[in-house]
């Protein structure tokens, strides 16, 4: 392939630190010549921030580069090898329709993955064609940015480009390739590699280079791979809770989808519940409700184990001690996940100061939401405007009459005014979500007739969860009432 000198032209400026490590983790390879390819649309906010210039991705030598036609220089393209427990049964794995151009250095100086997503075959494909749907690459794009709008740690989208090739699923649909961010692809997954099928030192070399790139702090500690494991069980407890308190559901927790960054990745069967059911679950193949909007924090802790599992020769040169260190450490997530929930439940009730009673006010409330099928945001949102005199059956039942007092009781005895309550509960509980039959209409749209309006309005309003502005009253509507429960499918 033909490499363009765009470091000066469009601002690339590669580092390539992941490649420096030992080559049993990744395959050295070039993305797969797409035939026609066009751009769908370009993040231009993520391209400020990665200082890259967006009249140069909008032009023809830009686009070749999105779609991976074209190598900018400096980029060292590569597709990673990971392992990874899918369903709980563990699974060699890898990149098998990625590849990563390199880290883009930031004009900040931050270091950012640039990945292409659906372009071509790897290695690491077991069969597979390398490559992806215009559908859900524009899933991802829509979700992962209103994560990051919600303030949620996720990876970002910079584009969506049709390949202008077409690809066989069930049916034969339009192919295209997503240019992902993440502060690296680093996941649980890669260390249940290296600790499989690596070398002692292989493992090691990645725990360092992890400690370096994400937590410098923990190599200050006597024990730093202990303290890289206790720096992850705290972001992922942070992550999770933030999934719950906004009704997200991942849909695939598999070990493979967990980054040990603390941002979430891999937006495959991934949803937004509606009516509040802890049982929600929305993957087609998730039949046994492992990944359940219920199950989502034991499964995080679930996962760390296997990570836990994979440190134990770095731990310590006595194996009991090291699984008594791991033990101690896993122990120590549903506390952290506890106290981040509990916060943030606080929080969308307007509740500043914290109160031996509030726990069961909050589960009080979620119970009535769930006996009453309430929409879990729109319940949410009217208790912050104050505005329930909705249809809803929740706001006319004397249990809920009753919670209410309790409510207001509660927030008289706080330490700061009621506007102070207000004015957190608007920073805490969003006005909209990506309401999964908006994504639809967006995607059916996008996909059908080439008609990206409906998903650019969609981005545009979503920009802003909690600014409850007008224009976003129409996207809180419920989806029409369906026979059929909703399903994502992953994709692939």
């Amino acid at each position: 392939m033909k490499e363009i000198n765009a470091i000066e032209e469009a601002g690339w400026n590669f580092d390539n630190s992941y490649s420096r490590l030992p080559d049993s983790f990744y395959t050295k390879l070039q993305p797969a010549p797409v035939r026609s390819p066009h751009l769908v649309i370009v993040n231009e906010a993520v391209a400020e921030w990665l200082g890259l210039s967006l009249q140069q991705l909008q032009s023809s030598e830009g686009v070749e580069v999105l779609a991976g036609n074209r190598i900018p220089e400096g980029a060292e393209p590569l597709a990673q090898a990971y392992a990874g427990h899918q369903f709980g049964h563990f699974t060699m794995l890898g990149d098998g329709r990625a590849c990563l151009l390199g880290e883009q250095i930031t004009p900040k100086g931050e270091r950012f993955d640039i990945q292409l997503k659906g372009s071509g075959r790897t290695p690491y494909s077991r069969g597979g064609d390398g490559r992806a749907a215009l559908g859900p690459m524009l899933r991802e794009y829509i979700v992962s940015e209103a994560m990051h709008a919600l303030g949620i740690p996720t990876t970002r989208s910079l584009a969506v480009a049709r390949t202008g090739e077409t690809i066989i699923r069930e049916t034969e649909l339009p192919g295209a390739i997503l240019t992902r961010i993440a502060s690296s692809h680093i996941r649980v997954g890669t260390f249940q590699y290296a600790a499989g099928i690596g070398k002692p030192s292989d493992l090691k070399a990645l725990a360092d280079y992890t400690i370096k790139r994400h937590f410098p702090e923990a190599a200050e500690h006597e024990n730093c791979y202990l303290a890289l494991l206790q720096e992850v069980i705290k972001r992922q407890a942070a992550l999770i809770a933030k999934w719950q308190l906004v009704g997200f559901i991942h849909g695939v927790m598999n070990t493979d989808n967990m980054a040990l960054s603390g941002d979430t990745i891999d937006y495959g069967p991934c949803a937004f519940m509606d009516a509040y059911d802890p049982e929600t679950v929305f993957s087609s193949i998730d039949r046994y409700g492992r990944y359940a909007y219920v199950n989502q924090p034991s499964i995080g802790a679930w996962n760390l184990a296997r990570l836990a599992e994979a440190l134990l020769p770095l731990l310590h040169d006595n194996e009991e001690e090291a699984i008594r260190l791991a033990e101690e450490a896993i122990g120590d997530y549903f506390e952290l996940y506890n106290q981040n929930w509990l916060t943030g439940m606080r929080a969308k009730l307007g509740l500043i100061d914290e109160d031996a009673e509030d726990q069961a006010l909050i589960n009080q409330l979620l119970s009535l939401m769930e006996e009453h099928g309430a929409d879990y945001t729109n319940t949410f949102r009217a208790l912050t405007l104050g505005k329930l005199e909705s249809s809803t059956n929740l706001f006319h039942s004397e249990a809920f009459a009753e919670w209410k007092r309790h409510w207001e009781q509660r927030r008289s005895r706080e330490s700061q005014t009621l506007e102070a309550s207000k004015a957190l509960m608007m920073n805490s509980n969003p006005a909209i979500i990506p309401r999964n039959h908006r994504v639809e209409e967006a995607l059916d749209a996008a996909v059908t007739r080439e008609d990206y309006s409906i998903m650019k309005k969609l981005l545009n309003v979503l920009s802003r969860p909690y600014a409850y502005a007008p224009e976003q009253d129409e996207y809180t509507a419920l989806p029409p009432q369906c026979d059929a429960p909703y399903q994502t499918f992953c994709g692939t």
